[in-house]
């Protein structure tokens, strides 16, 4: 195969998509103390768009790093999941702070980011 053919062709998954890897994958393997003061998360991930976002990269970055047997796994745990679970997981300024593990999801509590209109 060249380099040309290569490019062409699109990884294939182990995980079908970022629902079956959050919910077959990490859900099943992480395994906190999620009581809303030090740690949170919520049922309904997905609704949080910050949290959808950060979910797909380390669904990313564990489909292309599961290829390196040497240090592949290693290296998703110390510089994707470590840092991403640290801040979707932050139960005072995370993207569910304002959820329960136990109540379930609140609606969007949060304004976005104040922008101003761009200069001309």
């Amino acid at each position: 195969m060249t380099s040309t053919d290569e490019a062409g062709t699109e990884p294939e998954f182990y995980f079908a998509d970022v629902f079956v890897f959050v919910s077959d994958y990490l859900a099943q393997l992480i395994r906190r103390r999620v009581n809303g003061t030090s740690a949170t998360w919520c049922p309904k991930w997905w609704e949080h768009p910050e949290a959808g976002a950060r979910l797909s990269a380390l669904w990313l970055a564990w489909e292309h790093l599961r290829q390196d047997p040497a240090l592949g796994m290693s290296t998703w745990w110390l510089h994707h999941a470590d840092p991403h679970l640290r801040v979707l997981m932050d139960a005072d300024s995370g993207p569910f702070a304002a959820c329960s593990p136990k109540d379930g999801h609140t609606a969007y509590p949060f304004d976005p980011l104040p922008v101003d209109a761009r200069p001309e």
